[in-house]
């Protein structure tokens, strides 16, 4: 198996060197099948918790996009380099220094960042694909727009983050084991105009960590690709006249150093977090920011109530408004 994969990821690495790859012939296999059901606890999204964070704030936008380059450091921005991205920053609050939790995983670090909860709460321990597992038993970024009557979207590029939230909050799932390039080019063919929350998953960057290592040049190269993706990504929501009214949060679930990631390592847990969009005020972030604050400052943004037992905090600093509260991220 460690064989194909090497193949594949040499394969990816020679079309990176010279033009960008051409769509495929045929459409990708996508996923959407729903997990047997699980004993106890059943898989009911809770979407009603008794207290809230926050009261109910003013909406800054009517749409979300959250864009996740798995394995994505940010002193690879630079290095790859990724000139839109760049150019982004002059229009976003940002943070080059955000915290993942630990473990920095890519499962784990997924669910805290779309359910605003630490690893100790939400109870997601394993990294794979596990169906008996179920789902994660906790109020998430889905469950809470999926009950406003908004319709929520995931496109991802690994099987085992179907499990971060119940096919019933999820209204459009697809799993496209491909390029970051490929799985943009099926959502641009299949685009969800009436989305408000939109998740996206780029997984080629971790692929190439774990076979050359992080920061290598093959690693770069596909990170290189990933904004190209993105560029296409923001070309496609300018195009269709929503990008004024919409959210976009680009950050990482970890980094990495050497072959590997999972630890505590500052290489391993400091990741980009990038806002720009609706009401944003662009300026590179003075307050902390972690992971957790993803799913927070998504559901501030949409106007959204805060379950009181999310860890993670609205980056209030994002909007140009007054730090109310603090990130205060996960423990180690």
């Amino acid at each position: 198996m460690k064989r194909l994969v090497a193949c594949f990821c040499f394969l990816i690495v020679a079309c990176a060197q010279s033009a960008p790859p051409s769509p495929p012939t045929t459409k990708p296999a996508t996923q959407t099948a729903t997990l047997p059901p699980v004993s106890a606890p059943t898989a009911t999204p809770t979407v009603k918790p008794s207290a809230t964070l926050t009261t109910t704030p003013a909406p800054h936008a009517r749409r979300v996009v959250i864009l996740s380059i798995d394995g994505f450091r940010p002193d690879a921005i630079a290095l790859a380099p990724m000139p839109f991205l760049t150019s982004l920053l002059t229009q976003s609050a940002y943070s080059l220094s955000a915290q993942t939790v630990y473990p920095s995983v890519t499962l784990i670090s997924h669910v805290s960042m779309l359910s605003g909860q630490c690893p100790i709460k939400h109870k997601v321990d394993w990294n794979d694909y596990v169906p008996k597992n179920g789902y994660a038993q906790v109020t998430d970024l889905f469950d809470l727009v999926h009950a406003a009557g908004g319709q929520t979207v995931m496109y991802v590029g690994k099987e085992k983050l179907r499990q971060i939230s119940e096919p019933q909050s999820v209204d459009v799932f697809q799993f496209i084991n491909d390029r970051d390039l490929v799985i943009v080019a099926d959502l641009i063919e299949n685009f969800p105009a009436d989305f408000r929350l939109l998740f996206v998953h780029f997984p080629t960057a971790d692929w190439m960590g774990h076979v050359y290592g992080w920061l290598s040049w093959q690693q770069l190269s596909v990170l290189r690709r990933a904004d190209q993706a993105l560029e296409q990504l923001v070309a496609e929501l300018n195009q269709r006249g929503l990008l004024s009214e919409t959210l976009f949060i680009i950050s990482a679930d970890h980094g990495g150093h050497d072959q590997l990631h999972g630890s505590s390592l500052p290489e391993d847990k400091t990741i980009p977090w990038i806002a720009f969009g609706a009401d944003v005020r662009p300026a590179q972030l003075t307050s902390p920011v972690s992971t957790v604050d993803t799913a927070a400052t998504a559901a501030f943004a949409l106007g959204l109530d805060l379950p009181a037992e999310w860890d993670g905090v609205p980056i209030y600093e994002a909007f140009g408004l007054p730090v109310l509260k603090e990130s205060v991220g996960c423990p180690k």
